[in-house]
């Protein structure tokens, strides 16, 4: 019987003429034809042997890696797939069920549309009912620009009755402000450029809390943070911890960084402070890798493993717990909401039908509804399969092939992107180790979950914090390089009008973004961007051309 990995690769050769034919509509596929081969650069295999998909269509992202067929993962990618795409309900059976009491989205497709990053919001309500907003609201105390302690980090705009939504999104608007930078929008040849950042205001009465009598103790501000990119995070994960502390090591002896390395997690050639599980785990620590605010460490236990948990609120085996505020606050007050209170007892039959936790229904009706909230053994709602196959798929995501490598402007931009400085922030490849996998939540073994090892890929990352110092920057300044590979595939994936580049969606082309980067002088980018804007035009769009390409 032929291998399912067999099966596909002739459905690959099969499809081909098919895919030649919407060439023109960008689609990148390896010239392979007799006599007539093109010898691509390295760099063109953005995700290496095992991790490069050659599609550049519509659904670009959503591609398994080699790495998933020759694992013979294939079916269990798809389940994840499903998981991932498919929403949440609140009934208490079947797949997908157990959505909330209290939840952010009902998919995990509402923040990643089409697998990518958040779109940009339009000016007015902060909408998240459809797919596509993929950005979340950032409540902080801007004394200590840490979480405010009375909303969960991400915090939820929906609940499943008859609890009540903690923030009532229909109240928060969003803003988009001009911003001019100290060369006044204008390079020296006459070009000009706009640049634009969002503003968001939340009132008190738009969350639950204060409208049953609490008081908040500190002033909040909140800012917009779009989702990230999903594909090509198993690649990323593959880098050894040896080499990421080695570029730490490398940028601050070279201290090029006028803001340096951030204290809280690196100084004086080693770590001050890596990511850590002690609830599921040991509390082993690993090198932070994930997130803008590099909260996270290994992908096993990183953004996606924690969001499919977090954003639904639909519980594991090893989250046998509701994802609520840190000071327990919400449960403090929707255990006293007479409306609350009102719609518990039918509530809490659905969840416990056969009554096998008693202080679900036994005192107080407040006491009740505060043990069910902060339970710790909750009922188990996704499977560990199903949870295998969600991590199996997230892993599983190829990386888009580069665009364009035999266009001069493509080329002379990458040689350009390297003489200004860009590539020191933005390192062009790494390559991969043995990919040994590791949990900080020790549930997964490793050998159920696709492996990269010994891969170059050109991420285009250094997969270290700097400090861009823009007009309205994300929550304490300390932002992780982005990388760079498939973002300009965004519009044609996404099917939006703009880029919508950088932590909040801001920058509106390639151009916008590079710009972004030397909005002040204190930036981290100051002195390339300086370089960028002393190139003549042509030279500027072969950079936003390259940008644009992988």
């Amino acid at each position: 019987m032929m291998k399912l990995s067999e099966l596909r690769l002739v459905l690959a050769a099969l499809a081909l003429p098919a895919l030649v034919a919407c060439a023109d509509e960008g689609t990148a596929i390896p010239d392979e034809g007799e006599g007539n081969k093109s010898e691509k650069p390295d760099w063109y295999y953005a995700g290496g042997e095992l991790g490069t998909t050659f599609l550049a269509t519509q659904n670009a992202f959503e591609q398994p890696s080699a790495a998933v067929d020759n694992q013979g993962l294939y079916q269990s990618f798809k389940n994840g797939e499903a998981l991932f795409e498919k929403p949440f309900m609140a009934n208490q059976e079947g797949v997908r069920s157990g959505l909330g009491p209290v939840y952010i989205r009902t998919s995990c497709l509402h923040c990643h549309p089409n697998y990518g990053h958040g779109q940009k919001l339009p000016e007015g309500s902060f909408y998240t009912s459809d797919p596509g907003n993929g950005c979340l609201l950032v409540v902080y105390d801007p004394a200590t620009e840490g979480y405010v302690s009375w909303l969960a980090g991400m915090p939820q705009g929906y609940a499943v009755a008859p609890f009540k939504a903690p923030i009532d999104e229909s109240k928060i608007k969003v803003h988009w402000n001009q911003a001019v930078d100290g060369w006044g929008n204008k390079f020296d040849d006459g070009e000009t450029y706009e640049l634009i950042y969002p503003t968001v205001t939340m009132p008190q009465d738009a969350i639950y809390v204060v409208n049953q009598g609490y008081k908040l103790p500190t002033a909040y501000e909140v800012k917009l943070e779009s989702t990230i990119g999903i594909y090509g995070t198993g690649l990323l994960d593959a880098i050894t911890e040896a080499d990421i502390k080695a570029q730490y090591q490398k940028e601050e002896a070279d201290g090029f960084m006028q803001n340096g390395l951030n204290p809280a997690f690196f100084a004086n050639g080693d770590w001050t402070g890596l990511y850590k599980n002690a609830l599921q785990g040991d509390g082993t620590g690993y090198a932070r890798r994930f997130t803008y605010a590099l909260s996270r460490g290994p992908l096993q236990d990183a953004a996606g493993a924690n969001a499919i948990w977090n954003i639904t609120n639909v519980t594991r085996s090893d989250r046998r717990y509701h994802y609520l505020d840190a000071a327990g606050t919400y449960a403090e007050y929707s255990s006293k909401d007479p409306e609350v209170q009102a719609g518990f007892d039918a509530y809490i039959a659905r969840i416990d039908p056969k009554k096998e936790h008693a202080s679900w229904w036994e005192g107080t009706m407040e006491q009740r509804i505060m043990a069910y909230l902060n339970a710790k053994d909750l009922p188990v709602e996704m499977t560990d399969e199903e949870y295998t196959d969600l991590m199996v798929w997230h892993r599983g995501l190829a990386v888009p092939a580069v665009r364009d490598v035999d266009n001069p402007d493509v080329i002379r931009g990458k040689e350009l992107f390297t003489e200004i400085g860009c590539a020191y922030c933005h390192r062009p490849s790494w390559t991969t180790g043995p990919d040994n996998i590791v949990d900080p939540a020790r549930f997964f073994k490793g050998n159920e979950l696709p492996r990269y090892p010994n891969q170059k890929i050109w991420p285009y990352t250094d997969m270290v914090q700097h400090k861009l110092m823009m007009a309205s920057d994300i929550r304490g300044d300390w932002c992780r390089t982005t990388p760079l590979w498939g973002r300009g595939l965004h519009q044609k994936v996404q099917g939006t009008s703009t880029a919508d580049r950088m932590h909040d969606n801001r920058a509106r082309t390639a151009l916008e973004a590079i710009m972004w980067h030397g909005y002040s002088p204190q930036s981290d980018a100051y002195e390339s961007i300086r370089k960028f804007r002393s190139l003549p035009k042509a030279d500027r769009d072969a950079v936003c051309t390259f940008v644009d390409a992988i």
